[in-house]
This record gives C-alpha cells, sequence and structure tokens, in this order.
C-alpha cells in the first residue's frame, strides 16, 4: 500500500461509518471544537457528551467562559476529573481574551501556546475547525500507527513518538486539501470504534491487509504497553464537620496540587488526634464523632485511602476563620466544583 491509498482507503472507511453527528461536529467553530478535544483527553466520548453540552449552555462563547468565575468552571467540570484540563481552559480562554481580541488564534504555534495545549491538540483543533493541514498524534492515533507500521516501543519514549509523528505526517501530507477535517476525525474514529486496545475489530477495519501487525498476528502487541509500576499509597482523614443544621463545612483547595481550587473537607493529616486538630486548626469543639469506612480513589501516580470523619461542630463562630470556607447544605446544593470523592461523600450525607 502506498502512502496515499492508505489516506484514501481511510476516508472511504469514513464516508460510510465515521461519526459526524458529535455535539460539537454540528458546528465546528474553533472554540467549541477546543473544549470538545480538552474534554476527550483521557476521557471517551459518551462521558464527554452530557458535560460538553452543558458547558456550551453556560459558556456559548470564549469571553463567557473567561469572564465566568472559576468555581462556575469547575462545578460544571465536577465528575470528569483531571481538573486541570479546567483550569487551563479558564486561563486561556483569558489569554485569548487579552492576547488575541477575544478571536480563537488561527496559527498553530499560537494556539499550542495556550495553556493545557500540547502539539497534537492544537493540530486537531486546526485541522477540525478550519481544515488547515496538520498531522495529530493522540492516543487513538498512535495505537492505529504503531500497528499499522509495527512500531515497537512504548509511544511515551522520545524516539518511538517521534516515529509515530513521522508516519503521521506523511499520511497526513497525502490528504486532499478539502478533506483534512474529514481526515483528521476518521483517524481517531477508528481508533477509538475499531481498533481498540482490547479486542479490536480487525474484520471490519479498513486498513487490514496491510496491517504489519495483523499480518504478522501480533496485533496484541502494538503498541507496546507503559512499563507498569507499583503505585505508593497514601492516606488522610477528611473531617465531615456539621452544624446543627446539618450543613457541611467546606474548605476551598490551593489553586495548585491535587484537587487544586476545588472545595473539599478540612483534611486532618494521619496521626493527629482529630478533637486536638480542630481545637488547634479550625477554633472548633467538636463531638457525635463517627468514622466511616475507608474508601480509595486512585490518581495517576498514588493510591489516596480516605477516612472520612462525620462529627459535629458545638460553636461554628471561629471556624469560619480557617481560609476560604462555606458551610454547604447537601440538600441545597451550591454551583462549586467538589473533587469526587467529596461529591459521593455529600450525597451520602
Amino acid at each position: 500500500m502506498s502512502i496515499a491509498q492508505f489516506s484514501d482507503q481511510v476516508l472511504e472507511w469514513f464516508d460510510d461509518h465515521g461519526r459526524t453527528t458529535l455535539p460539537w461536529q454540528r458546528e465546528p467553530t474553533p472554540y467549541r471544537v477546543w473544549v470538545s478535544e480538552v474534554m476527550l483527553q483521557q476521557t471517551q466520548v459518551v462521558t464527554v457528551i452530557p458535560y460538553f453540552q452543558r458547558f456550551m449552555e453556560h459558556f456559548p462563547a470564549v469571553f463567557t467562559l473567561a469572564a465566568a468565575p472559576l468555581d462556575e468552571v469547575l462545578h460544571l467540570w465536577t465528575g470528569l476529573g483531571y481538573y486541570a484540563r479546567a483550569r487551563n481552559l479558564h486561563r486561556a480562554a483569558g489569554v485569548i481574551m487579552a492576547q488575541h481580541g477575544g478571536e480563537f488564534p488561527q496559527h498553530i504555534d499560537a494556539v499550542q501556546a495556550l495553556p493545557g495545549i500540547g502539539r497534537s491538540t492544537a493540530a486537531a483543533i486546526l485541522a477540525l475547525s478550519t481544515g488547515q493541514r496538520h498531522a495529530i498524534l493522540d492516543g487513538n492515533v498512535k495505537r492505529v500507527l504503531a500497528r499499522f507500521h509495527a512500531v515497537d516501543g512504548w509511544p511515551g519514549q522520545a524516539v518511538v513518538e517521534q516515529t509515530l509523528w513521522g508516519w503521521a505526517e506523511q499520511h497526513t501530507a497525502t490528504v486532499p486539501e478539502q478533506r483534512v477535517a474529514h481526515y483528521t476525525q476518521a483517524m481517531m474514529d477508528l481508533g477509538a470504534t475499531l481498533c481498540t486496545r482490547a479486542n479490536p475489530a480487525c474484520a471490519r477495519c479498513p486498513l487490514q491487509a496491510d496491517c504489519a501487525a495483523h499480518q504478522q498476528n501480533r496485533v496484541g502487541d502494538f503498541p507496546t504497553p507503559k512499563p507498569r509500576k507499583t503505585l505508593p499509597v497514601r492516606a488522610t482523614t477528611l473531617l465531615m464537620l456539621h452544624d446543627a443544621n446539618h450543613h457541611v463545612l467546606l474548605i476551598q483547595r490551593p489553586p495548585t496540587g491535587i484537587w487544586g481550587g476545588l472545595w473539599s473537607f478540612p483534611e486532618c493529616p494521619t496521626g493527629w488526634d482529630i478533637q486536638d486538630w480542630c481545637e488547634q486548626k479550625m477554633r472548633c469543639r467538636i463531638d457525635s464523632v463517627e468514622a466511616w469506612p475507608v474508601l480509595r480513589h486512585t490518581f495517576s501516580h498514588f493510591h489516596l485511602d480516605i477516612t472520612p470523619v462525620r462529627a459535629r461542630v458545638q460553636h461554628t463562630s471561629g471556624v469560619m476563620d480557617a481560609g476560604a470556607s462555606v458551610w454547604y447544605n447537601p440538600a441545597s446544593p451550591q454551583a462549586l466544583g467538589l473533587a469526587a470523592p467529596v461529591q459521593r461523600l455529600l450525597e451520602r450525607l
């Protein structure tokens, strides 16, 4: 198969089987495609769709996103995970307003300079929204190219990634100018719907006959998986402090780090006596202390074992001096960005 035949077959398949009715495809402006591409990082389409629709209802244009409080953005992101994406979206909207007159930039270098946008995401935004010819290399495309060309090695290694970029650029260069957006979408669709990580549907793949991995009966070997390592385990205690009206104290976390900018329960370090910690750090006395079963929340680089402890605050006058904090009514939720475990615990409360 020639390089040109590769893109021809991908486009022919797309015309019959490609996805063309996703919400961000109906009006593929750079702004809408940008938001969708950021949401789709490490998240499946079916999960993203309702979040995207709610996000667009609240922030239909970049100036509305830039003008919104970060709390409101994080609230709409609650449950989608990887909250740095939401913080970067908000920051980037401010940059677009300040440096680009409120218009999403059209040059790839300017797009890639925005917070939270890498080479492949910048390329996808411009290819899908404006038809500019840029090769992409997201996880789905890496898998298709690694199998088709039998590229050994974990794609996270620089030399392997550079090889895959070379193939991506060669194939993209042969696409007819008016079909760049379709080809870009088709490559993502192939990886998402046929050339999947497990149980790929090779029999339905337009590239099967010339796929090196299929010819070698080694489809499961590509791409080489990331070397596995044992995740460390950390532990913490989250204090579900409530007043006589069953309103729960939430504190806003620092803008960077784990759950940056989100609202969470006060965190008592392991080893402290809870009564003493509340008196010293929260300026309150507590009673009716009840420990709930430990729950595990897994981040990309460690497990966090959380011990939720419910307790009643006897006097609430000094508690609000502990920084950005709010008495939250679980029965009438406020529009706050919440860490996923915190949201689940509030629902239980």
